[in-house]
C-alpha cells in the first residue's frame, strides 16, 4: 500500500492531506499566518462566573471569551488508562489566570478552556499541574506497561502528571529523560514569560499543523513525503533527518506546474468535501447536513435494488453505508454528536450487526468515538472528538444571500480552483491570464490576499488581470491565457496586487 503525505501552503491556508494508493483518508487545514488556537496557553482574566453552570468565562483577548468548566477535573484525559486528581479551583470575576484551548472555537461558541495544562511531546505529555499518571491503551504489553509507569513516576515531582504517548512503547529511557526534562524548561519559560505579559497574550503557542503532523501522526511505512511549497520544503527535510524512520530520502520537493493536488489526482477528492451528497459503491447514497449542534447523516438506497428481499437489500447497503461514514467523518474532521439515519430494518440481528460494523470502522480512527446502541427507528447516535476544524468549514462559508440559512462555496474554495486554473494557463506558455468572475468574489480575493505569495513568488514574471461580471454567480469564473502586446482589456479590468 502507498502511503503518502502532502503538505503546501497555498491561498493563505498549510493544507497537510494523507492518502492511501491515491485515496485522500486525512485531510487537515490551518491559516498560514495565524495559526490554530487548539493547545495554545493564554493569559486570561475571568469575564464573570456563572455558579449555575457550574462555569466561568475567560477573557483570553480572542473574539469570544473562552468557556471554562469549573468541575472537569482531569477528566478530559479520559481517553488514557491512569489514575490521579485535580483539586477544584475557587475563581472569581478579574481574577488573572493561565488557560490552555482545549476544543477550538465553532460557529457562535468561543473555545474551551482548561487550567490543567498540558505540554505534548512525541512519546509523552507533561502535565505540570495535574496529579494524574497515564498511559495509551494502544500500548497493550504488560511489562512494557509497568515498566513505562514505573519510569514516569520515578521522574514525576509532587503534583504533576505525565501521560505516556504510543510512541513511549519504542523510546528509550534515555530519550524519555530528555523529553521530560525538556518538557518541564519549556513549562518554566511559559510561566516567566506569562509574569510581565498583558492579559489576553499567548505565552505558549502549540506546534503549527506541519510540525505537529510530523510529531504525531505518521505512522510506519510512508513512501513519500511531498511538499509543494519552497520554504516548508526545508522545514519538512529538516524534520525528516531527525527521525530515524524517515530520513530526508522519503521527503520529494514538488516542482511541477500543476497544481500538486491536480497531478496527483487530489483536487477532485477535495472539493467533492464541500458536497452534501457521498455516493456509495452500489448506487446507494449518503447525505450530510452540518447543524451547530451537530452532524446527521441520511441513508439512502438510490439506484441499489438488491437481489433478494427487501430486508436483505437495506441491510446490505447499511452495513456499506456504516464504513463508509466511518471514512468520511475522519476524512472530514467532524466532530460532537453525529446521527445517523439507517434504512428501517425489521430484524434485531441486523440492526446490531450495522451498530457493530459502524463501532469496528471507527474503531481505526484516531479520534476517540463513541458509538450508541442503535433505536428501533433505525437511528444510531455517536461522538467524536473533536480535533481540529472542520475542513468543510474551509470549503463552505455562510450564504450571504439567505441570512445564512445555508452554506455557500467559500472564498478559499473558489480561490482554489481559480489558482489551479490559472497554473494550467500558465504551464501552456502563456505569460498573462484574464479571470472573468463575480464582482464580490473578485472584492474578496483582494481583500483577502489569497494569491499574495504565488504574485511574490511563481508569478513574479506573469501578470493577472481580474474582471468583474455582475452576472456570474459565485461559483462561476472563466480564465484565458494572451500574449498579446498590448492586451485589450474592459476599463472595469484589475491587476492582482
Amino acid at each position: 500500500m502507498r502511503k503518502e503525505w502532502f503538505f503546501d501552503r497555498v491561498c493563505g491556508e498549510q493544507i497537510v492531506i494523507y492518502a492511501e494508493d491515491g485515496k485522500i483518508v486525512e485531510i487537515e487545514g490551518e491559516s498560514a499566518d495565524r495559526g490554530a488556537v487548539l493547545g495554545n496557553i493564554y493569559k486570561g482574566k475571568v469575564a464573570n462566573v456563572v455558579p449555575g453552570m457550574q462555569a466561568a468565562f475567560i477573557n483570553c483577548g480572542l473574539e469570544r471569551n473562552c468557556y471554562l468548566p469549573l468541575d472537569e477535573g482531569a477528566s478530559r484525559f479520559a481517553s488514557y488508562d491512569g489514575s490521579g486528581s485535580v483539586s477544584p479551583r475557587d475563581l472569581k470575576e478579574g481574577d488573572e489566570v493561565l488557560v490552555q484551548v482545549v476544543k477550538p472555537p465553532r460557529g457562535s461558541k468561543g473555545a474551551k478552556v482548561s487550567l490543567d495544562l498540558s505540554l505534548v511531546g512525541k512519546t509523552l505529555i507533561y502535565l505540570p499541574r495535574t496529579d494524574f499518571l497515564g498511559i495509551s491503551r494502544k500500548i497493550t504489553d504488560p511489562d512494557i506497561r509497568t515498566a513505562l509507569l514505573k519510569e514516569a513516576e520515578h521522574h514525576r515531582a509532587p503534583g504533576e502528571g505525565f501521560i505516556l504517548r504510543t510512541a513511549a512503547a519504542n523510546a528509550t529511557r534515555r530519550h524519555l529523560k530528555t523529553e521530560y526534562e525538556y518538557l518541564r524548561r519549556l513549562y518554566r519559560s511559559t510561566i516567566e514569560a506569562a509574569q510581565s505579559a498583558p492579559v489576553g497574550t499567548a505565552v505558549y503557542r502549540e506546534a503549527d499543523l506541519p510540525f505537529k503532523v510530523m510529531r504525531d501522526s505518521l505512522g510506519d511505512g510512508v513512501t513519500k513525503l511531498y511538499v509543494a511549497n519552497e520554504d516548508l520544503y526545508g522545514r519538512i527535510l529538516t524534520l525528516a533527518r531527525m527521525r530515524s524512520d524517515l530520513g530526508e530520502k522519503r521527503v520529494v520537493h514538488y516542482t511541477g506546474q500543476q497544481s500538486m493536488y491536480k497531478h496527483f489526482g487530489l483536487s477532485e477528492q477535495v472539493y467533492a468535501l464541500a458536497q452534501r451528497m457521498v455516493r456509495l459503491a452500489n448506487g446507494a447514497y449518503l447525505i450530510f447536513d452540518r447543524t451547530e449542534a451537530m452532524t446527521v447523516i441520511d441513508v439512502n438506497t438510490g439506484k441499489f435494488t438488491g437481489e433478494n428481499d427487501l430486508e436483505s437489500t437495506v441491510f446490505e447497503t447499511n452495513l456499506l453505508a456504516a464504513r463508509e461514514i466511518a471514512r468520511q467523518v475522519r476524512l472530514r474532521n467532524t466532530g460532537g454528536i453525529v446521527a445517523v439515519d439507517f434504512i428501517d430494518m425489521n430484524e434485531e440481528g441486523h440492526r446490531t450487526a450495522v451498530t457493530e460494523e459502524l463501532e469496528r470502522a471507527l474503531s481505526s480512527d484516531r479520534s476517540k468515538c463513541r458509538v450508541l446502541p442503535m433505536n428501533d427507528l433505525c437511528v444510531t447516535l455517536f461522538t467524536r472528538k473533536r480535533t481540529s476544524r472542520e475542513i468543510a468549514s474551509l470549503l463552505l462559508q455562510p450564504c450571504r444571500r439567505c441570512d445564512g440559512r445555508g452554506e455557500m462555496l467559500s472564498d478559499f474554495y473558489m480561490a482554489l480552483l481559480i489558482r489551479s486554473a490559472l497554473l494550467d494557463c500558465f504551464a501552456e506558455g502563456y505569460n498573462a491570464a484574464i479571470v472573468e468572475l463575480n464582482d464580490e468574489l473578485l472584492r474578496n480575493l483582494i481583500a483577502g490576499r489569497y494569491f499574495r505569495a504565488d504574485v511574490k513568488g511563481i508569478w513574479q514574471e506573469k501578470r493577472v488581470y481580474l474582471i468583474p461580471n455582475g452576472a456570474f454567480a459565485q461559483e462561476d469564473f472563466t480564465v484565458r491565457g494572451d500574449n498579446a502586446e498590448p492586451l485589450t482589456l474592459p476599463d472595469s479590468a484589475q491587476l492582482l496586487f
